[in-house]
């Protein structure tokens, strides 16, 4: 008998690998449309008519929701996996990310705003059917494939036009596979582990316990924006071509207009092997400032990778939650910063800008005392950084803030006001 037909056409393998793939995906999108947010000018202070303040203000509003979007759709699917037994997926390639790596023709780098990064954010947001280009200079190399003919025990990765597309494929797998096992066996993982609007207000944080709530959340997630109808008013594909419009609008009036800062596109701490499309930022300020935006990006994945792994009845899961949800409030304005800082002498056409550094680990720590330890040791760490940044900034002082009283919540929490390795900062 062929070894084929001994093979189930799907797996707990294959979907879990697929899962992984989605998670990489929201994660890159957010990190993306954050970084082109943070590039944006703020008010007449930095060149804007009152006209133009008003609308740079209201992009970086939708430009950040739509990262928020994101971010409760990395959630999601987060739960999903969590529901087939598994655990979340935070690690990714560090930008910019090679063609062929993600499929979709995803080109995913770190770019400023500008008329060809929104026209790339409606790109990678096209519903089905759309023919929106994408943006000049996003072009991927065509017919890439990353599909391995006869591979059946080794997942592979899935070729798709629209991200919406791949959702979809994940949708039928996870019906194949309920009708294969039966559903109480595919949804095995224990639904404590999972985020829930008691931990966190994101529309992706339902818990998934059978097939109707996965189908619910991969429902929400394409109609959201990725592959959501063509006229759909708030979804993502349409919220950016709104931008672009108005965009257009205001560039008729000046052709001067300059929405964004000259941030770095695909900045990077150390001097690349391979410099070309990259900058390396130099400027001893800027690699402070990015560094410890890096850092408190770092310790937030970690915190979220944490949550999983802690029960709902774990007082320490809401305050995990809580201060990765306060890193991101710390990591706003200083990544404001080096977007207005500049990248140093080997690249004096351009600014500095957050690289969203990825560690090789980013997995929870066993949960306990040496975990809390741990995590207040970091912040404490961090906390002292941001001291000795610029205090006449302030930016940097809202960072500080943010982190000094993140820094007493896991102190309180520890009980550790009275003794630690650091200094009581």
């Amino acid at each position: 008998m062929a070894q084929d037909t001994l093979l189930p056409a799907v797996s707990r393998e294959k979907i879990m690998h697929a899962l992984y793939e989605a998670a990489e995906i929201e994660h890159c999108l957010m990190c993306t449309y954050l970084y082109a947010a943070f590039s944006l000018r703020d008010g007449e202070g930095e060149g804007l008519t009152a006209e133009e303040a008003e609308a740079v203000a209201r992009w970086r509003r939708a430009i950040l929701g739509v990262a928020i979007d994101e971010m409760s759709h990395l959630v999601a699917v987060w739960n999903i996996t969590a529901a087939l037994g598994g655990a979340p997926h935070l690690g990714r390639a560090n930008f910019p990310l090679d063609p062929g790596y993600l499929p979709a023709g995803l080109v995913v780098r770190l770019a400023p705003f500008n008329e060809a990064v929104i026209q790339h954010f409606i790109y990678l947001e096209r519903p089905e059917g759309s023919d929106e280009p994408d943006g000049p200079g996003f072009e991927s190399p065509a017919n890439l494939t990353r599909a391995i003919p006869g591979l059946r025990l080794t997942p592979t990765g899935y070729d798709y036009r629209t991200v919406g597309e791949f959702y979809e494929e994940i949708s039928g797998n996870l019906r194949q596979f309920v009708d294969q096992i039966g559903e109480a066996a595919v949804f095995c993982g224990d639904p404590a582990l999972q985020l829930s609007p008691a931990e966190i207000r994101l529309v992706g944080a339902r818990p998934v316990m059978h097939i109707e709530s996965a189908l619910a959340a991969i429902e929400t997630i394409i109609i959201e924006g990725e592959g959501a109808p063509a006229d759909r008013d708030n979804s993502h594909f349409q919220r950016f071509r709104a931008i672009r419009e108005e965009f257009k609008a205001l560039k008729a009036k000046n052709p001067d207009f300059s929405p964004a800062h000259p941030a770095a596109v695909n900045p990077v701490l150390r001097r690349p092997p391979q410099p070309e499309g990259r900058v390396w930022i130099e400027d001893v300020e800027a690699v402070a400032t990015i560094d410890l935006a890096n850092a408190a990006y770092a310790l937030m994945l970690r915190l979220l990778a944490e949550v999983y792994a802690l029960p709902s009845s774990d007082s320490d899961k809401l305050l995990y939650v809580g201060t990765a949800v306060g890193l991101m409030q710390a990591l706003t304005p200083l990544a404001e910063r080096a977007a207005r800082l500049p990248a140093g002498p080997s690249n004096p056409h351009c600014h500095a800008g957050i690289s969203f550094t990825a560690l090789r680990d980013t997995a929870p720590l066993p949960p306990g005392s040496s975990a809390r330890r741990y995590y207040l040791e970091r912040m404490e760490e961090l906390a002292a950084a941001a001291d000795a940044t610029d205090q006449a900034d302030p930016r940097c002082q809202r960072a500080a803030k943010v982190l000094h009283d993140l820094l007493g919540r896991l102190r309180a929490a520890a009980g550790a006001s009275a003794g630690s390795s650091f200094s009581q900062a």
